[in-house]
């Protein structure tokens, strides 16, 4: 069955609209036993997960099935990845305590309504953006900032987890708190608890290294509440999951709260710019694997519509989770089906099996999350910012340590600021050159790689790498005056090669205008080669022709051509 035929069965705009419901009017039969394979492997790891991501949102385990299980049926239709597995992510639920537990002031009915809240603004913030197009906001933030970001929140995650593997009782809220607290507080751990929480942290690293196809996460949770129910731990002070209701959610959507709007919106924002980030990152690299493209608009709304059936059954925010995405394409996945078939298996546990879920040691939920967080921490990025570039290894550790002392939602404006001040600085100094020719080479090339090139006295061909605006219009004019101040000879002609530009403002146009005034004073004449017509698109067409035809004397096609205007100055006098 080729493409064109199913599209013909399917309207367009839902076409568009539900890529993955196009993925399977075309199935072929052959994927099936792989689709069926990763499905399950993948339910075996993100049940376990979502139990364990749930303690860390700070809600019911029952809330981290919902939202492991729905988001990835929205996912299958919506989605243009066919690997990627969207649902609780480490970073997020941080964020998501973050944000609503000052809100909830202790209140856990409240905190849970404003968790489905928060998870409905950052679904119809995602389809917003999706719909605008604005799938580029992808590249925001730098990789080296977005890491140090997800390192700060990977060590925050770890020193939370400390009291439930040991078996302290902890009053501490900040990372630094908490690190001293766990040694003040280290001879009072719970001795049955931290054997526990210690020997299943030991076989699950063991077992994700020795055999990493095995669920190893599901495996030390069974594990876990075997040992509980054996030994009855949980008479001995052992801390345990608790009884999980089984079956469906009730469609609830809480009262709305005017007053917490603008701060929880707030949330959203930050919550679906780093989430988006990071989990469009992941779908990229697993398509680029398996050789195809995604579209990044499609993959907001994709997100967007997760959040909002996750939201609608109760559950928190979620995202493209990578350690579930690894499994489904190490099991050979070939389409959104997978999806759909680890939803449907760890809904048929949600109705059948919730009963032994009610030993689920805490110490082992901590294992299994200290370990994610650690893979979270991405030890390979910074040793090759370290090889490569010390500049923007200080601005990933910068990040880290702003998370780490100002806290995890501060964090995210830290790691916006950061993003938007790297840009501005490379923007605002780029590489600038002075022109000249080069034997056997065509063209006029860099002095600054060929120290043999040539140049005519009195005239300097000079190119500006960068587009001119407001935040870079003061440098461009020091430049321009350092560089005929070195020239080796009096300058008659300054010529701006304008062929990396590709946008100016007022403001630049008002100094450049300035900076021709001042030359003409000295005798220099400011010209420009090779100036793009799309420079005016920001401006009204009859000023912009007015203005070439002002400046057309000095304004030339190509260097050549302005080289050639020079020569030729002297008949014109």
């Amino acid at each position: 069955m080729n493409s064109a035929n199913n599209q013909g069965k399917i309207p367009g705009f839902i076409h568009n609209f539900m890529p993955g419901l196009e993925v399977f009017t075309r199935y072929d039969r052959s994927w099936l036993r792989s689709d069926l394979g990763a499905g399950l492997s993948v339910a075996a790891i993100a049940l376990p997960v979502g139990i364990a991501y749930a303690d860390l949102a700070g809600v019911p385990a029952v809330i981290g099935m919902y939202s492991a299980i729905f988001p990835l049926l929205a996912y299958a239709l919506f989605g243009s990845s066919r690997q990627l597995m969207t649902g609780p992510d480490a970073a997020t639920c941080i964020i998501v305590a973050a944000s609503l537990g000052p809100l909830a002031g202790g209140d856990p009915e409240r905190y849970l309504a404003l968790m489905v809240i928060l998870s409905l603004m950052t679904g119809i913030l995602f389809v917003v953006a999706g719909i605008s197009r604005l799938g580029f906001i992808a590249n925001f933030l730098s990789q080296p900032i977005l890491t140090g970001y997800l390192n700060g929140i990977a060590l925050i995650i770890i020193a939370g987890q400390l009291q439930k593997l040991f078996g302290y009782s902890s009053e501490a809220e900040e990372f630094f708190p908490k690190l001293i607290e766990f040694i003040d507080k280290l001879d009072h751990s719970h001795l049955p608890t931290l054997a526990l929480g210690l020997s299943l942290l030991a076989v699950l690293i063991i077992l994700r290294r020795m055999v990493p196809r095995l669920p190893a996460a599901l495996v030390v949770v069974v594990m876990g509440i075997v040992v509980v129910m054996m030994l009855g731990l949980d008479q001995n002070g052992v801390s345990v999951l608790g009884s999980v209701p089984a079956g469906l959610p009730s469609l609830h959507i809480p009262a709305f709260e005017p007053a917490v709007f603008n701060t929880i919106l707030g949330d959203a924002t930050g919550l679906a710019l780093v989430s988006f980030t990071s989990g469009v990152l992941t779908a990229k690299s697993f398509a680029r694997r398996n050789r195809y493209e995604i579209d990044a608009n499609q993959e907001l709304i994709a997100f967007g519509t997760c959040n909002i059936v996750s939201g609608l059954a109760q559950g928190f925010p979620v995202t493209g989770a990578d350690s579930r995405t690894a499994v489904n394409d190490a099991m050979g996945g070939k389409t959104q089906l997978v999806g759909i078939v680890a939803a449907g298996s760890m809904l048929l546990i949600l109705f059948f099996l919730t009963e032994p879920l009610a030993y689920v040691p805490t110490a082992a939920l901590a294992a299994v999350i200290m370990v994610s967080a650690v893979g979270l921490f991405d030890f390979k990025e910074l040793r090759d910012l370290y090889e490569v570039s010390h500049r923007e290894l200080l601005l990933s550790v910068g990040t880290t340590l702003g998370v780490l002392i100002l806290g995890v939602l501060p964090g995210v404006l830290l790691a916006v600021a950061l993003s938007i001040a790297w840009l501005l600085t490379v923007m605002s100094r780029p590489h600038d050159g002075v022109l000249g020719r080069v034997k056997g080479i065509k063209g006029f090339h860099d002095r600054g790689d060929f120290p043999e090139a040539t140049t005519i006295p009195g005239l300097v061909l000079y190119r500006f790498n960068a587009n001119l605006v407001f935040f870079n219009i003061d440098y461009f004019r020091d430049r321009v005056r350092a560089t005929i101040a070195a020239a080796e000879s009096p300058v008659e002609w300054f010529v701006i090669d304008a062929s990396s530009i590709n946008v100016v403002d007022i403001t630049a146009i008002q100094k450049i205008d300035e900076l021709r005034e001042e030359l003409a004073a000295q005798g220099i004449v400011l010209a420009s080669a090779r100036v793009k017509q799309s420079l005016s698109k920001y401006f009204k067409n009859d000023w912009g022709v007015k203005r070439r035809e002002v400046h057309a004397k000095y304004r030339f096609d190509t260097i050549k051509s302005a080289v050639r205007a020079f020569n030729n100055r002297s008949r014109e006098r």
